[in-house]
């Protein structure tokens, strides 16, 4: 990675994501054309594969040696993530979010070097809210990320927002846990789920574990940016892919939070796994909530395929 000028790389990511945000704020989703992939929940839109042709094209010219994997141009069982540096693209995640325009959607533009998170950007458009990290070297908030300087530019906080000692992490009974359904309803991934979404909120007098709060934002990136703002403390996800998770798995690894299988007992899980456990930075705390975690799952565990 040492030939690979990282900074500049961040710095076209951010270009390309404000002009997708552009594209995305000038949809309206009532007009737009819509499908389906997997199911009824699975969506995409013409917007969608607009965004990624856009990207597409400006980062293969700026980078024509590195290969490219985008959602709306996988293909199951032939597209793979190799050593090779590879950016790793969700045009618009948060796809029925954008379709109900509701706010919660976003960008997500990774850069993968020997199959691990080198640069990650995350823009949502409808907050002009911006997420970056490069690895080694932090990862930041940024508000009214697309305004001038001297015109409401947001200033650059270096994350998680707790500062360099954050807070410690306590049990699940005090965290705040992000879950998604996801687009599979049926089967046994979804059993996993359903069976630990109801252990998690249920009473300790009756075998639960009582959790703090749980959210869903419908987004994996926005999720895993939350866990490194410190907004979030775990976010369990099975069912995404790479492309969700890589560009928000960089920036959580540079907010000192740790990514880990969201099967129980994996502590260290390849990028394109599909099961996901993050936890955001803390000072202490973060095994014994893994592993807390991992025991509500129990026996349990979630297989899917590419």
């Amino acid at each position: 990675m040492a030939d690979i000028d990282l900074q500049a790389v961040h710095d076209t990511l951010v270009s390309v994501a404000f002009e997708a945000g552009r594209m995305i704020l000038a949809a309206n989703p009532s007009s737009i054309s819509t499908d389906t992939k997997l199911n009824a929940v699975d969506i995409v839109t013409e917007t969608d594969q607009a965004v990624e042709r856009m990207v597409s094209s400006r980062l293969r010219d700026a980078y024509p040696s590195f290969a490219f994997v985008g959602e709306e141009t996988y293909q199951a069982g032939v597209t793979r993530i190799t050593d090779a540096p590879t950016f790793i693209v969700d045009p618009i995640d948060g796809t029925t979010n954008f379709v109900h325009s509701f706010p919660n959607a976003c960008i997500s533009l990774g850069l993968a070097v020997d199959r691990q998170p080198a640069v990650g950007v995350v823009y949502n458009p409808f907050q002009d809210l911006l997420f970056t990290g490069i690895r080694g070297r932090g990862s930041y908030m940024q508000r009214n990320a697309s305004l001038e300087a001297g015109k409401g530019l947001g200033e650059k906080v270096k994350l998680p927002l707790g500062g360099a000692n954050p807070p410690a992490l306590g049990d699940l009974s005090s965290a705040l846990v992000s879950i998604e359904w996801g687009s599979q309803r049926d089967g046994e991934n979804f059993e996993v789920k359903a069976r630990t979404f109801r252990k998690l909120a249920a009473a300790r007098e009756n075998g639960g574990a009582m959790v703090g709060g749980m959210r869903s934002l419908g987004s994996a990136a926005l999720n895993l940016c939350a866990c490194a703002a410190g907004q979030l403390d775990v976010y369990w996800e099975g069912g995404c892919y790479a492309w969700d998770v890589a560009a928000g798995w960089c920036i959580l690894n540079e907010a000192g939070g740790r990514m880990v299988s969201g099967n129980p007992g994996i502590w260290d899980t390849e990028l394109d796994s599909r099961v996901y456990l993050a936890v955001r930075g803390a000072r202490s705390g973060l095994k014994e909530l893994v592993e807390e975690f991992w025991k509500v799952i129990g026996d349990g565990k979630m297989d899917y395929k590419h």
